[in-house]
């Protein structure tokens, strides 16, 4: 017997968002949803999702929640970089905290910190051994726990359907 609930909770309604966009094949959607759902959890100001391209180590944006400070479309190469042999090649969960880590690993610090966003975490999203892009948040906040980057794990694996539609598109 199914019961009925009387209220859905914000994460259920996240999850059926998520679920929604998917079997509706609406890929930016779901990134839409996954970034809501998240901020729920991780409370960030920014969230932007990247597809990576290994042969030319650049990373395009797909999704942004601020598109007029970040757009769609924009590129990083990543190219020798520690950033991108971190996230990128070997990837792993990458965790900035505070103005001077931002300063070191990002070019485009200073329109970060004009946001006002003091740590961030890249997630890699990878497929059979191949990472495909990143899922990023941004806080206003200079510190992380343990649970938020769990929590920004968790949106990275959400992307993954997203991500691997998005390929077979290019």
């Amino acid at each position: 017997m199914n019961a009925t609930p009387t209220s859905v909770t914000p994460a259920a309604a996240g999850v059926s968002a998520i679920a929604q966009a998917y079997a509706a094949a609406d890929a930016t959607a779901a990134l839409q949803a996954i970034d809501a759902y998240a901020h729920g959890r991780l409370e960030h100001a920014l969230c932007t999702v990247n597809r990576f391209d290994a042969d030319t180590m650049r990373v395009v944006r797909l999704y942004s929640s601020n598109p007029n400070a970040y757009p769609p479309g924009g590129s990083k190469d990543k190219r020798g970089t520690p950033w991108g042999q971190h996230v990128l090649l070997d990837q792993r969960v990458f965790v900035g905290e505070g103005e001077a880590a931002i300063r070191e690993f990002f070019n485009d610090h200073d329109a970060i910190r004009e946001l006002g966003l003091q740590s961030v975490i890249n997630v890699p999203v990878s497929y059979d051994g191949v990472c495909l892009g990143t899922v990023n948040f941004l806080m206003p906040r200079p510190r992380v726990s343990d649970a938020d980057i769990d929590h920004a794990r968790l949106a990275g694996l959400l992307a993954l359907p997203a991500l691997l539609a998005l390929r077979r598109t290019d």
